[in-house]
C-alpha cells in the first residue's frame, strides 16, 4: 500500500509545464481543469488509504488490549490453581497465559509497524493536499492572465489600436467627432429657428436706444 500511496504522491509531484507543453496547442485551461480533476480522485483514492490505515491501528490496538488483558487474567487463574493444588487447571491456565503474551508481544510490533506507516502516510497525503491547492492557485494565476489577455483584445478591438491602425481615429474618437458634428448641427438649427425672433428683438432694442438719445 505504501508503494501504491508514493505512486499517486508522485503523480502530483508531476511537472505541470510538461504536461501542458505536450498539448500546446489545446486550451490551456480546460486542459488544467482536466489534470486537476484527475489529481483531486488520486487524492482522494489517498484519503481512503489513509482512513483505512488508521482504522487498522484502531483494530490492533484493540486486539493488544484485548491479549495482554487476557494473558493477565489467565496469570491470575494460574496462581489461584496453583494455590489449591489444581496441577491440571494449573497448567492450562499458565499455557494459556503463555499464548496471549506472545500474541500480545507481536501485537505490539505489529502496532509500532502501521503506526510508523500511518504517520509516513499522513505525512505524504498532507504533501499531495499542499500539491493540490498550489496548482489550484496555479490555475487561479493562469485564468488571471487569460481573462487580462481577453480583456485586452477585447479593449484593443474596441479602440481598434493595432487591429485597424490605418482608421485616423479609434471607435471612440469616431462617437465623439459625431456627437460633436451632431452638436454643432443642433446649435445652426437652433440659430436658422429663432434668427428672425432675435433680429427683431435686437431692432426693437437699437430704435428704443435711438430714441433715448434724441430726446
Amino acid at each position: 500500500m505504501t508503494n501504491l500511496f508514493t505512486r499517486l504522491r508522485d503523480t502530483l509531484k508531476a511537472d505541470l509545464n510538461e504536461v501542458l507543453d505536450r498539448k500546446e496547442n489545446q486550451n490551456p485551461i480546460g486542459l488544467l481543469n482536466q489534470y486537476l480533476r484527475e489529481c483531486e480522485h488520486e487524492t482522494e483514492i489517498a484519503r481512503k488509504l489513509v482512513d483505512r490505515q488508521v482504522q487498522l491501528k484502531d483494530e490492533f490496538e484493540k486486539e493488544l488490549v484485548e491479549a495482554a488483558e487476557l494473558a493477565e487474567k489467565r496469570k491470575h487463574q494460574a496462581e489461584i490453581a496453583s494455590k489449591a493444588g489444581e496441577t491440571e487447571l494449573y497448567q492450562f491456565a499458565l499455557a494459556e497465559q503463555d499464548h496471549y503474551s506472545d500474541r500480545a508481544d507481536r501485537l505490539r510490533v505489529s502496532l509500532k509497524y502501521v503506526q510508523g506507516q500511518l504517520e509516513e502516510l499522513e505525512g505524504k497525503y498532507e504533501e499531495m493536499k499542499h500539491k493540490l491547492k498550489d496548482m489550484h492557485i496555479r490555475r487561479m494565476e493562469l485564468m488571471g492572465r487569460e481573462n487580462v489577455t481577453r480583456a485586452n483584445h477585447q479593449i484593443n478591438k474596441v479602440l481598434d489600436v493595432n487591429t485597424n491602425s490605418d482608421k485616423p481615429y479609434s471607435r471612440f474618437q469616431e462617437i465623439e467627432s459625431y456627437l460633436d458634428r451632431l452638436g454643432e448641427q443642433v446649435d445652426r438649427s437652433f440659430y436658422r429657428s429663432t434668427i428672425d425672433a432675435r433680429v427683431a428683438q435686437l431692432e426693437a432694442e437699437i430704435e428704443i436706444n435711438n430714441g433715448k438719445s434724441i430726446s
